[in-house]
This record gives structure tokens, sequence and C-alpha cells, in this order.
């Protein structure tokens, strides 16, 4: 069996492939874009379909192109199949929204540069919102955080998956290095106890949202 390109995703058809390049909290530069256009063009992609996890998916590729096609786009390798944290979503929060009342995209940033590339049980996804509206469905993912006036909100074991789950609110009124600190100790606690493939929403259903509250905080 032929071994898969690096960071590329077989389809369904067992010929062609798809690759989603990292982009942290869905910011992209310009010259990102631009060189996504041009790579597009040039492999003759069939397919961008932006995901939920405010990344692009380029899908359609040849098996021979994925290695050049990294080459020309530079830029990392979004996961997406692995057991780590797979992305961090965030609303813009104060950075241009005016319902925003806390930095959930600079929280965002942090976190996704803290944690990347931690190996873990399963795939881990965080959003993080900057007001209770949560944009950013902190409630849905495996770890989640939305602001209000008076700080931050930590949440744990959301799912939006074939079992939803709404995540349970572990605190309120954290300060961002608390929350960082916060995701730190939970994700720790997790790699320590967490099966093979066990989301965090299996996780806190078997071990009981209080026996994590007590080793976290």
């Amino acid at each position: 069996m032929s071994k898969h390109p690096k960071g590329a995703i077989l389809q369904r058809d067992k010929q062609t492939y798809a690759i989603v390049p990292r982009t942290p909290v869905g910011l992209v530069k310009p010259e990102e874009l631009e060189r996504l256009v041009k790579v597009v063009r040039k492999y003759e992609i069939p397919i961008i379909k932006i995901t939920s996890g405010q990344r692009f998916a380029l899908v359609g590729m040849k098996e021979e192109d994925v290695d050049n096609i990294w080459k020309d786009l530079g830029m990392d390798i979004g996961k997406a199949t692995e057991l780590c944290l797979h992305y961090v979503q965030a609303c813009p929060g104060t950075a241009v929204c005016k319902y925003g009342v806390q930095d959930s995209l600079g929280l965002g940033l942090e976190i996704e540069e803290f944690f990347s590339g931690m190996d873990l049980p399963a795939k881990v996804k965080i959003g993080v919102s900057g007001c209770p509206f949560c944009c950013a469905e902190s409630f849905v993912r495996d770890i989640g955080v939305f602001g209000t006036k008076n700080g931050l909100t930590f949440i744990v074991g959301g799912s939006s998956a074939r079992r939803p789950r709404i995540g349970d609110v572990v605190g309120e009124n954290f300060s961002k290095q608390q929350i960082i600190d916060l995701t730190k100790r939970t994700l720790a606690y997790y790699k320590d106890k967490g099966k093979k493939r066990e989301r965090m929403a299996r996780f806190v259903d078997r071990i009981g949202i209080e026996n994590l509250k007590e080793a976290i905080l």
C-alpha cells in the first residue's frame, strides 16, 4: 500500500486528495490569499471549500502534485485527522465587533500557538467567543471560552457531532492568563486519563464534570 502524501487526505474517489492549510483563528494575509489563487489555477484544483473550522480545504488534487502545492503555498499544514489540537475558532471580538467585550482573536491565537502539535487522546477543537452570543460555537466545542464584561467563562465537553452535547461551564470571570492555565491543566488531565479516540464530550461523560473540576481548578 502506497503512503499518502504528507498533509493530504485521500478522497472518496480513492484517486484525488485534499489539503487544509493552517489559518489560525481564521485569519488570512493578502499574500496567502494570492498564493492560494495561484496554486488553484496552476494545478487546476476543482474545489475550494471554507470549512466549519475557519479554514480553506483545497480538494481534488493529484497525488503527484501535493508536495509541490505545499511548497508553492508556503503555509503550514492544518491538522485534519491527527490526534491533537485541530484548530481554534474565534470570532472578531473587540477587534472590530460592536458586541465584543473580550479579545477573542488575541486569546485564540495564543491558545493555538501554545497547544498546536500537542499529542492528545483524540482530536480537539476549541471555540473562543468575545461575548455571550458565542459566535465561535463555544458550547459545542471540546473546550469553549466566551467573554463577558466581568471576564471569561470556561467550558469543557461540548460536541456538535452525532451525539451532541452542550459543554459544562467550569467557571466564570477568569482572566486571559487563567484561561490559558485552565486549558493547559484540562488538556494535561485529558491526555493522562483519556482513552484513545475518546473525544472530550465522552471523556467528561465518563469521568464526571465534578471530578474534572476538582482536577483542574
